[in-house]
């Protein structure tokens, strides 16, 4: 845990850690100390020692005195690394998480790290305020009386000693219990918490099958899962403070007896005996406060362990400054190699030149690598073999910042943060002038928009861009892509969803792009494939054929079939069946 605590916090406040840590272990040992001394205080009292018993009480006070100064100055140190967490932590994990690959960026993780930002981060404050003292003291004090113990009879610090593996099994398992099941309730809560905002995107198309108000299962199967889940967090939090709590008596109960028989045996005063009771009523009193605290600890624990893994996360290594770019524009990869999983390559030896200022189209099945292709170029991760460059040079040996500002990037899915048009398009270069957002956006289409929005420029799209058609939302990508000016430009299935009007804006912008950008295009509508300057077939994660569409069709291999299969579907349409029961299709010439 303390591990785990040094890495969420950092090198810069490792000092402060180390120092509240001395606080409440110090805090721990006087509390053991003032208690220690009701032994002889105690021992003259009951035998009419008066000056003597003056003499202990004093130093009682004195124990007592200096505990409540380390109480207080422990309390407050918590306080302040409660405060440090709270106005740190963000900042920390999002430095680090800006630094990770592009491909780490998972449904499940994006789920699990915003559950993280809200609830992990006011766990571990928690811990440092009020959590995390106990748990130490617990240490501190115990061990204090124990040592203690030996001075004033050895078998009672036997006994104390024999007790320790019980007490320490019966924490490690009560806290074992409660951390699995925190571990299961986390899982369902994440997926849980993936499901209301999957539920709440696809209200369109649930409304449209009429699945809003009828429920929606997956929903549904995740919180009946989370309220599984909740109700065994309680029974095995139950468990295990009671395991600790029967612990804890069991202890006392064994220096009771082990006491009643010294006494009984003559070899331990009675007077002694009472004060030592007082000293074994201690000891076990913190140890029952860490049986009390055992659940929210493991759960605590949980949370900086997955708080400390995000942050363990190896970002992805970059140079202090970008090596020179001989060819602005060139792409290539050099024998290729890449798997998202251990033994699964995507891409097997992959060897692509693009040459400036070219189109390229990436035609292939699904699962062939296309996608893999464009990740790689942009840095979204490494590749297991050979090497890709952009510009000329190694996109390991340039910074993120350079190696972004060469490319554009349109995706299929659009996200549109929810903020006025005018806002959204100049995402793609925040500095540009009014006259080029204008031009950008009459290139792309995106006039039009703004002429029938209520409010023009100045219209709020929403988050995600829900105010725009999916070919709207399309057309103002492309005009962040044509704002920026990049070298590079690839487009993944950006035209997947466009209807004709959309499709015509595009075709429009890609031959504006191509006239002063290398085009990387993942397509799989026929116009823009046969405007490629070079079309690449991707199969079975290689380059199976390159080439012109010409000469490709001419070969009659893939790319052939590919071409035929699509122009018949191109040629289909739908026409009343003769007996009027249903609808049937056929090829127009």
């Amino acid at each position: 845990m303390i591990a785990d605590l040094l890495t969420i916090l950092g090198p810069a406040h490792r000092g402060r850690m180390f120092r509240y840590l001395a606080w409440v272990g110090g805090y721990g040992v006087l509390q053991g100390v003032a208690t220690v001394l009701l032994v002889p205080f105690l021992s003259a009292l009951l035998v009419g020692d008066t000056a003597a018993a003056l003499l202990w009480c004093g130093a009682i006070a004195v124990a007592v005195a200096a505990t409540c100064v380390a109480h207080y100055v422990q309390a407050m140190r918590g306080f302040d690394m409660a405060l440090i967490v709270l106005t740190t932590l963000h900042e920390r994990l999002g430095d680090h998480v800006v630094t990770l690959p592009l491909g780490w960026f998972s449904g499940e993780r994006v789920g699990r790290l915003s559950r993280l930002v809200t609830g992990g981060t006011t766990m571990v404050a928690g811990l440092f305020a009020h959590m995390l003292a106990p748990l130490v003291v617990a240490i501190a004090t115990p061990a204090t009386i124990v040592l203690a113990m030996l001075f004033f009879d050895w078998r009672l610090a036997v006994a104390t000693l024999v007790c320790a593996p019980l007490l320490y099994v019966a924490f490690r398992y009560a806290a074992r219990w409660v951390g699995r099941a925190d571990e299961r309730d986390d899982a369902a809560a994440v997926e849980s918490a993936n499901r209301v905002v999957e539920f709440a995107r696809a209200q369109r198309v649930l409304r449209a099958f009429g699945r809003s108000t009828a429920g929606y299962a997956p929903l549904e199967d995740a919180l009946a899962g989370q309220q599984r889940a909740g109700r065994r967090s309680v029974w095995y939090a139950t468990a295990g403070i009671v395991a600790g709590g029967f612990a804890v008596q069991v202890a006392f109960s064994v220096l009771i007896l082990t006491g009643a028989f010294l006494v009984l045996g003559g070899s331990l005063d009675p007077v002694r005996m009472i004060a030592l009771v007082a000293l074994a009523a201690r000891f076990t009193g913190p140890l029952a406060e860490v049986g009390d605290y055992a659940g929210v600890l493991r759960m605590t624990r949980n949370d900086l362990r997955r708080l400390a893994t995000v942050l363990d996360e190896r970002s992805l290594p970059e140079p202090a400054s970008s090596v020179s770019r001989p060819e602005p524009g060139a792409v290539e990869l050099d024998g290729v190699s890449f798997g998202y999983r251990p033994g699964e390559p995507v891409l097997r030896g992959v060897s692509l030149t693009i040459p400036p200022r070219s189109t390229v189209a990436l035609v292939g099945a699904s699962g062939s690598g296309k996608t893999t292709v464009t990740r790689l170029i942009a840095r979204f991760a490494d590749v297991e073999d050979g090497t890709v460059r952009v510009g000329g040079a190694d996109v390991r040996e340039q910074t993120t910042e350079d190696l972004m500002a060469q490319l554009s990037l349109v995706f299929q899915d659009v996200y549109l943060f929810d903020g006025t048009l005018a806002e959204n398009v100049r995402l793609g270069r925040p500095d540009a002038a009014d006259v080029e957002v204008t031009e950008a956006a009459r290139l792309a289409g995106v006039t039009e928009i703004v002429e029938r929005l209520p409010d023009g420029w100045d219209t709020r799209v929403g988050e995600g861009g829900t105010s725009l058609s999916g070919g709207e939302r399309q057309r103002v990508s492309i005009a962040r892509a044509l704002l920026k000016d990049a070298d590079v430009v690839l487009l993944d299935e950006a035209t997947a969803a466009l209807d004709p009007e959309n499709e015509r804006f595009f075709q429009a912008s890609l031959r504006t792009l191509a006239e002063r950008s290398t085009v990387l295009v993942i397509a799989h509508r026929l116009p823009t494939v046969v405007a490629a300057d070079t079309i690449v077939v991707l199969d079975d994660g290689g380059v199976a054929e390159q080439g012109t569409h010409d000469e490709l069709i001419a070969r009659g291999g893939r790319y052939a079939a590919f071409w035929e299969s699509r122009r018949r579907a191109r040629g289909w349409r739908l026409i009343p069946a003769p007996d009027g029961a249903g609808a049937d299709t056929e090829e127009s010439p």
